[in-house]
């Protein structure tokens, strides 16, 4: 697998959401990016799965222990010493420090306003932000993702449409951004059938 150099911590809150987790797994084993994460973000991941009742507790364990498995690299640890001195809210302190420790350059995070303070060369994007900067860097391979997301489920089964319209309320922009990718797509393709 060739490593991108584009570094990323993804909170917790970020891997939180089933479809918008899978649509960033993917596209880090596509090496569009380098994915970190550590052991807090983790735990926290776990943590709020069997707390909101989303997963029981066997499933959430195993769903971690597939992405430390399926992502060995991506785990940050030694940056504890610098939490104190991380500028934005204290209780994500530790998400910072990571991304500071993993050479990161962006911290994908929903709670940006937690993050508006960060050190020199760290900024923080929205899920819906960052997908949409993949979706600009490769619209083919991210549309493949896409697609190839929605054919692995199963119970449901999910056209990508209905895939999209799920990933709506989490990533509008994004889902935005992927239909009129398709719809341009599908345009241009017409017009090369046309004589």
């Amino acid at each position: 697998m060739i490593v991108s150099p584009f570094r990323v911590v993804l909170d917790a809150n970020i891997l939180f959401q089933a479809a918008v987790r899978d649509t960033l797994l993917r596209a880090a084993s596509e090496s569009l990016f380098q994915l970190y994460w550590s052991q807090h973000i983790l735990d926290e991941l776990e943590r709020n799965l069997i707390a909101g009742k989303r997963v029981p507790e066997t499933k959430a364990r195993r769903l971690r222990g597939r992405m430390e498995e399926i992502f060995p690299e991506a785990m940050v640890s030694g940056y504890d010493a610098l939490i104190p001195a991380m500028p934005n809210k204290k209780e994500d302190r530790h998400v910072a420090a990571a991304a500071v420790k993993a050479g990161a350059q962006v911290i994908v995070t929903n709670n940006l306003k937690d993050f508006k303070r960060l050190p020199d060369g760290i900024e923080a994007q929205s899920a819906d932000e960052f997908l949409g900067n993949l979706l600009e860097l490769d619209e083919a391979l991210m549309l493949e993702l896409l697609q190839q997301q929605a054919n692995a489920l199963k119970h449901p089964s999910l056209s990508l449409d209905q895939l999209l319209d799920q990933m709506a309320k989490l990533v509008p922009a994004f889902t935005q951004q992927v239909r009129s990718v398709r719809e341009l797509s599908r345009r241009d393709e017409t017009l090369r059938r046309t004589p």
